[in-house]
């Protein structure tokens, strides 16, 4: 499982969307893989949005979560203790969490950083999927505050 946090309106959130980086992981990670997309703004904050929103949003993006949750009272956000947009966590198939952190190894808001970085999250689902070790298990996570 993959856990994404996600504000429309943070550039680093459009850094991976805009570029179709997040839309191409998404896709990528396959069916044996649950991707919740987390959207934990609250009311009247940065990046927050009804149902109906959330589901515009999906369509407008090309975006392919298995799930997209509004978690506007940061329940969620607050037990994985997500602090940025994006904040990335996998969780094995036996319910550990064994990667938390950045996407990827450049926290520029450039898109064409994305060619040049490491993607920790497919590392990790790689490393899974071959029963081998996470290499980078914890990261810095970059981006925006999550607006609780």
């Amino acid at each position: 499982m993959v856990l994404e946090w996600t504000n429309k309106d943070c550039p680093f959130v459009k850094k991976h969307y805009e570029s179709g980086n997040m839309q191409k992981l998404q896709k990528e990670a396959g069916d044996d893989v649950v991707w919740l997309t987390v959207l934990s703004s609250a009311e009247g904050k940065q990046g927050y949005l009804t149902g109906e929103e959330a589901n515009a949003q999906i369509a407008d993006t090309g975006a392919a979560p298995t799930a997209f949750l509004l978690d506007a009272d940061g329940t969620i956000g607050k037990a994985y203790d997500a602090k940025t947009t994006p904040h990335m966590f996998v969780i094995d198939k036996d319910g550990v969490l064994r990667y938390a952190g950045a996407i990827d190894s450049d926290s520029s808001p450039s898109q064409s950083a994305i060619a040049t970085s490491t993607n920790y999250v497919t590392a990790a689902l790689d490393a899974l999927r071959a029963g081998q070790d996470i290499e980078m298990t914890q990261t810095q996570p970059y981006g925006c505050g999550v607006k609780y």
